[in-house]
């Protein structure tokens, strides 16, 4: 199965696939932005070295088997955040995620890192289209969407899964093709 890089430059952000080695920078970023991704992101609650490590460990195991892309966001030469390539929306889709330490918001570091998620996507063998999903809430994650050209087709309730503890529980899920269609009789 094709892989996307390792790293991708976009604008004032650089992808950079986690490494093990990473846990100091992963531990910093989640420690110092606590508060700040509490209210999206589960995880946040009960992070600590061991489950960031699990982390780093599982993101290989899941590279490896084609399953997940995740990278570090780096900004200025520090790890400012996390996002990925998930496929877990269906054949020929990937889906888009990402956080950033609470520092590094409001800079369009978040759009940049999802506009190289999306050019990694076209690169990719058999993918049409990228989503993006989001609780209702996070109206920063619906900006980044808006602004990369995302066009929203559902908002889905979420209440079969737990939520965290700024999610409303309707999920609204974004649209972008990475590939025109072929014409017809090719």
């Amino acid at each position: 199965m094709e892989q996307p890089a390792d790293t991708y430059r976009h604008e004032r952000v650089e992808l950079r696939r986690w490494r093990a080695d990473d846990i100091e920078a992963l531990d910093r970023a989640i420690n110092e932005s606590r508060e700040h991704l509490l209210p999206w992101m589960p995880f946040a609650a009960t992070h600590d070295r061991a489950q960031g490590e699990g982390f780093l460990a599982f993101a290989e195991k899941e590279w490896l088997a084609g399953e997940a892309y995740n990278y570090a966001i780096v900004s200025d030469g520090v790890v400012v955040g996390s996002c990925g390539l998930h496929r877990r929306i269906g054949p020929g889709g990937l889906e888009i995620g990402y956080w950033l330490h609470h520092a590094w918001t409001g800079k369009g570091l978040a759009t940049m890192a999802a506009a190289a998620l999306v050019e990694a996507a076209r690169g990719l063998p058999g993918i049409d289209r990228v989503e993006i999903h989001h609780d209702e809430a996070n109206v920063a994650s619906g900006s980044v969407a808006r602004r990369l050209g995302f066009t929203e087709f559902a908002r889905v309730s979420a209440q079969d899964r737990p939520v965290a503890p700024g999610e409303t529980g309707v999920d609204i899920r974004w649209r972008l093709a990475v590939r025109d269609e072929a014409p017809a009789g090719a």
